[in-house]
């Protein structure tokens, strides 16, 4: 994972200044600073209306009693497109409105919830389980090694041990 962010880290900027050199030698400096501007402010104000959008769905799902697991990545994905949108590049502007897009958006969301299993348990709590590889530790991340898979719930009230007989105790 780190190489592939290191190159990540590393190719992006090399390619958005490549973008921008070829687009500011097309249209000139100030139209290029002003279409980057654009595209911030358009991005964040799409993202904006399509995050209220989502918001509604979960909410609808919610109140049917359905979990709302698509319409939770697609939210996740919102946030990436809106950083994607407020980064400087073009590149970075072309794919944040890829992600902004309903239709290639549910699509992803859908493949990254093949890969993502998710398993209710009976206690009403979840744990997720990722096809992208397992804990370096060889156990379920979300497991604690002394948990036996029983779990009691229960409310407890702290009461103070000294009883309050209404003598008072001053220091003279």
């Amino acid at each position: 994972m780190f190489p592939i962010l290191l190159l990540l880290f590393i190719c992006v900027p090399i390619i958005e200044i490549g973008l921008f050199i070829q687009v500011g030698g097309f249209l000139g400096l100030w139209p290029t600073i002003a279409l980057v501007l654009v595209t911030a402010f358009a991005g964040a104000s799409l993202v904006r209306s399509q995050g209220i959008a989502t918001l509604m769905s979960v909410q609808g799902r919610l109140q049917q009693g359905e979990m709302p697991a698509q319409q939770i990545i697609e939210g996740v994905m919102l946030a990436v497109a809106g950083v994607l949108l407020l980064t400087p590049g073009f590149m970075t502007d072309a794919l944040g409105m890829l992600v902004l897009l309903p239709a290639p958006r549910a699509k992803m969301a859908k493949e990254l919830m093949k890969r993502v299993k998710v398993n209710t348990m009976a206690s009403g709590g979840f744990h997720a389980q990722s096809g992208f590889g397992q804990s370096p530790f060889g156990q379920d991340p979300f497991q604690s090694p002394r948990d036996d898979g029983n779990t009691f719930e229960g409310e407890y009230e702290k009461k103070d041990d000294d009883k309050n007989d209404g003598s008072n105790n001053r220091l003279n």
